[in-house]
């Protein structure tokens, strides 16, 4: 197993984990969805008078959150004049609407944004707080400092594979410089199992396995993943020969080189 990855386990496993990786982040709830007064009265008529159609058409015109689960609504919102000649459909859906009642509609759809939607840039907003320089293209190959190459995830990218010769096809999170060693990885917060969560895992485990460029490649993981127990994400992590850290230990990774 790899030193970091045994670090990692012992770290998540310990006291404060989760208090220490909120500076990197930081869970905030969001505000409610604002919904207009005029929207407001016109999705109350229509559940008044039991308007299951214009209900429907009023919720995905005006809000971007419908307040029901379906996986029917996304191509009702891509294709609203599918409403018109699905009546099943409409009556289906319009039913368990004009069952949640009112309020219940209003307050599922003024919902806040979900918090994993929000993660992406918390990471690259903490990597400022470390204290290395962000630099542009020129300053960053002239430095013989730790420095973190400026830009997009896709700007990282096209970098990597133009200077460094990767035959990246996803963005970057970081790139970062060590004396002449050039760092490129991936971080997820991986929050639970399954589904989108294990498509993450598999997207920072991808980098590590893949060849190319004269780099080192990590892969910076947080959350559940480190949890001792038997779950197809920990035993994979253990069996990992790349290196797979905490965010937590990347400052002490970058000094142990």
């Amino acid at each position: 197993m790899n030193k970091w990855i045994k670090k990692s386990i012992e770290l998540t496993n310990s006291p404060g984990y989760l208090d220490n990786l909120y500076s990197v982040y930081p869970m905030e709830v969001g505000a409610v969805r604002i919904i207009s007064t005029r929207v407001l009265e016109d999705i109350k008529n229509a559940y008044r008078r039991g308007d299951k159609l214009n209900l429907i058409k009023i919720l995905l015109k005006n809000l971007d959150l419908f307040p029901i689960k379906d996986s029917y609504v996304a191509f009702l919102r891509r294709n609203p004049e599918a409403l018109d000649v699905n009546p099943k459909t409409v009556k289906r859906i319009g039913k368990r609407l004009l069952q949640m009642g009112y309020e219940e509609i209003i307050k599922s759809s003024a919902q806040p944004k979900e918090t994993n939607r929000q993660i992406g840039p918390l990471f690259r907003k903490w990597l400022t707080s470390l204290g290395y320089p962000i630099l542009g293209e020129d300053e960053f190959l002239k430095t013989k400092e730790v420095a973190c190459l400026d830009g997009s995830d896709s700007h990282l990218k096209e970098f990597s594979n133009r200077v460094l010769k990767t035959k990246l096809t996803k963005g970057l999170d970081l790139l970062l410089k060590v004396n002449k060693t050039f760092i490129i990885g991936e971080s997820k917060f991986l929050t639970d199992f399954g589904g989108h969560q294990n498509a993450q895992f598999n997207d920072a485990l991808n980098l590590l396995h893949k060849r190319g460029g004269n780099v080192l490649r990590i892969a910076v993981l947080d959350g559940v993943l480190w949890i001792r127990g038997n779950n197809k994400m920990h035993n994979l992590i253990k069996k990992e020969k790349g290196i797979a850290l905490s965010a937590l230990l990347l400052k002490d990774f970058i000094r142990s080189l």
